[in-house]
């Protein structure tokens, strides 16, 4: 009987034991649901101390694995738990809370937006220039940030090796002011600290020769249509957006000190790729002590 039910003999035995003791089958089977009701592992609570800390890093841009793998403290749940609590909606937590809500871009999305054609060097130079370009430091990927209804831009750049986020406060997205808000940013830094950037080929680009040849810096542009090859900045401006550049927002006007602000969120919120460190510290690792006295 207990192959042709595909059960254990054991089971079946458990219910002849049951009915030779003078119980009817009706009485079995409520007997079965009354103790099922207590098997398995009772649900996940959470200690207030935990549940407040938890809300107040998720406030500040954490993510889940964040949290609980910067092990700042001790938790009663791991990562695929905490997961499954903000995809529930229990607790207070929800998935709204976390950078890009859950979302991403479709496979095989295309970008396009308005671009200004091959402006300069591609990828396969950068690879000749740089060998080791996958594992040095200095090399930043950079795009502009848009407001509403395209009333004025931010200039954001990202460092490949430590994930250091820079926003620059151009206010439009010219040339022009995306020049000159590069050109004052990089005045202020050791020269040769970073070593190129890779844009993509919108028109706010066209003066790229100009930053070049006045900071000794390397300059490329990822194929046309392709921001994949600049898969960290597409994603750091993404997380730009949730902390604070809206799409609702208008930035012709924007104060220097709120563009910072928005940078300095990102840079102080811990990475799984950087082992849990933040981008800050792990950009500060990477300066030498003769360059902190050019700075």
């Amino acid at each position: 009987m207990a192959p042709a039910l595909h059960r254990s003999a054991e089971t079946v035995y458990r219910i002849y034991r049951f009915l030779d003791a003078g119980g009817t089958i009706i009485d079995y089977q409520c007997h079965y649901r009354k103790h099922k009701q207590h098997c398995g592992r009772k649900p996940i609570q959470l200690r207030p101390d935990e549940l407040a800390y938890i809300q107040a890093k998720t406030q500040a841009g954490w993510q889940p694995d964040t949290i609980i793998n910067r092990q700042e403290r001790a938790f009663s749940c791991g990562v695929r738990t905490l997961y499954r609590l903000f995809k529930r909606g229990v607790l207070g937590l929800s998935t709204k809370d976390l950078p890009m809500h859950g979302k991403r871009h479709p496979n095989g999305y295309i970008e396009r937006r308005g671009k200004a054609g091959q402006l300069g060097r591609d990828l396969k130079n950068r690879y000749q220039d740089y060998p080791n370009f996958n594992q040095e430091f200095g090399h930043l990927e950079g795009d502009t940030v848009q407001g509403k209804n395209h009333q004025g831009a931010v200039t954001t750049l990202v460092e490949r090796q430590t994930k250091v986020a820079i926003v620059l406060n151009s206010h439009t997205k010219s040339a022009h002011d995306v020049n000159r808000s590069l050109a004052g940013w990089l005045s202020k830094l050791p020269r040769h600290l970073f070593k190129s950037i890779t844009f993509d080929h919108g028109k706010e680009f066209a003066g790229w020769r100009t930053i070049a040849n006045q900071f000794d810096l390397n300059i490329y542009f990822a194929a046309v249509g392709a921001p994949n090859q600049r898969g960290l900045n597409e994603n750091t401006n993404g997380l730009l957006r949730k902390d604070g550049l809206r799409h609702n927002l208008i930035m012709d006007q924007l104060s220097d000190g709120f563009v910072q602000a928005v940078a300095s969120r990102r840079n102080h919120i811990p990475r799984k790729s950087l082992g849990y460190q933040t981008p800050l510290e792990a950009f500060i690792s990477q300066i030498t002590d003769e360059q902190l006295k050019n700075f």
